[in-house]
Order: C-alpha cells, then structure tokens, then sequence
C-alpha cells in the first residue's frame, strides 16, 4: 500500500468515527447518510486510491472533468465504477454531458435550469439514450449571500408546484451551502434549510428526503440538524486538513 493511500485509508476512519459520534448524538447512523468525498482537486489516481479505502460516491464539479474521471477509472478492470454526483454550478450548454453519467445532480440552481434539464432529459428519453428519469436537488441560497447560486427560500416554495410537475426530473431534495468560517451560523443555515424542506413537503404532500449540507468546515452541524448527504473534499484527500 502506497504512503497517501494509507493515509486516506487512517483519514477514512477518523471521518467515520467523527460522523458516527455526531450522528449517534442525535438519534441516527452511518445508514442515514451518503458521504460524498469530492474529487474536484485531484485525479484518477488519488479517486482509485479512495475507491480502495472504501469510498464508493464522488463528487465533481466540472462536467469536462467528470467525464474525464469516468474515462480514467473505466480503465482499471481492477476497480468497480463509483457513483458521481455533479456537485457544482451546472450551465445550460453543459447538461448534455453530465446526463446518464451521474447519479444525482445536486445544483438546480433556478427554474430556468430546472426546465433544460427536464427538456434534454424527455429529448433523451424519447431517443432511447436515456432509460431513466434524472434525480436532482434543488439548491437554496438560505444564507442570502450574494456570492451563492441558488433559489431563495421564498421562490422556491412560490415555483414548487411546477417543478414538480416538469417532466423527466425526480426532485429528491435540497442542497444548500453555509457561510464559511463561521460553524454556529452554518448550522442555523442548516437547520433553516430542513424546515424548508419539512415546509415543501407539508405543501406538496410528497417527500423529500435528501438534505445535501456539510462539508469539510461544517459536516458536524450538518449532520446534528439532519443532513443525508455530506460532501467532503479536503479533509478526505489532504491528509493535512484537520479532522473537526
């Protein structure tokens, strides 16, 4: 075993542990949330090296780059394919590159994206390329930053019932970012985006399960206020970011 190899293997359990405490501190598991290590910052290698750790969903947040990633790693026949998840801002001309090739797309950042997606995907459908609906979440700027994507809580409770009625997207949930350096605002962020969601759900009588909040700065209040999804990039791949 390779020296970062092994030191992403030792990072893995101390990430485990950190959650498993978290998460048994507020009445749930390991089983309740999906980590995301993040795999922007690194390569093929490093993302084999993970896989061999134990970790089996990646995020990426560049399509060029995901496919570049899937290319590598459909390579290695001693490897099994991951899942991915398009994590980042996804631009309308750029839809077409990340459908069929990831799981989830955390970033439906507005309606107008909401219904290209679902526009490419019927088109995909009907061409036979696609066999399946895309999952999606909708990303909520519940800080207010002005430097974030994403509907604000209000809209995205006025336009729910037609994004729910476009056709060839599952909405699955929602994803939001927290201020950085600041973990008590991060997780009235969080907490704020789940009574959104338990909000959505009352209006619309349909569930949604996925929360997509934490990452490495913030994962802990994340988890205290319900995440499902966690998204971990440094403190998995560098073995010189704290564990906190």
């Amino acid at each position: 075993m390779s020296e970062y190899r092994a030191a992403l293997a030792e990072r893995r359990a101390q990430i485990i542990e950190m959650m498993s405490d978290a998460l048994r501190s507020c009445g749930r598991s390991l089983d309740d949330v999906e980590l995301v290590a993040v795999s922007k910052t690194v390569g093929v290698d490093e993302v084999a090296d993970a896989i061999s750790c134990g970790y089996h969903t990646f995020g990426e947040n560049r399509p060029q780059e995901l496919n570049r990633k899937l290319e590598g790693l459909g390579q290695r026949s001693d490897l099994a394919m991951p899942r991915f998840d398009m994590i980042g801002n996804l631009q309308t001309n750029k839809i077409n590159a990340v459908l069929g090739r990831v799981e989830l797309i955390h970033s439906i950042s507005s309606l107008h994206l909401a219904r290209a997606v679902s526009s490419r995907v019927c088109r995909r459908l009907e061409t036979g390329e696609l066999t399946a609906a895309q999952n999606v979440l909708l990303e909520v700027n519940v800080s207010g930053e002005l430097s974030k994507s994403g509907f604000d809580p209000a809209s995205v409770i006025a336009q729910l019932d037609e994004l729910l009625e476009l056709p060839g997207v599952n909405i699955k949930g929602l994803m939001t970012m927290a201020p950085r350096g600041d973990v008590d605002r991060a997780r009235g962020v969080f907490a704020h985006l789940r009574e959104l969601r338990d909000e959505l759900e009352r209006c619309s009588g349909l569930a949604l399960p996925e929360l997509s909040c934490g990452m490495s700065e913030d994962v802990v209040p994340a988890l205290l206020e319900g995440s499902t999804i966690v998204r971990l990039g440094r403190v998995v791949f560098d073995p010189d970011f704290a564990v906190r």
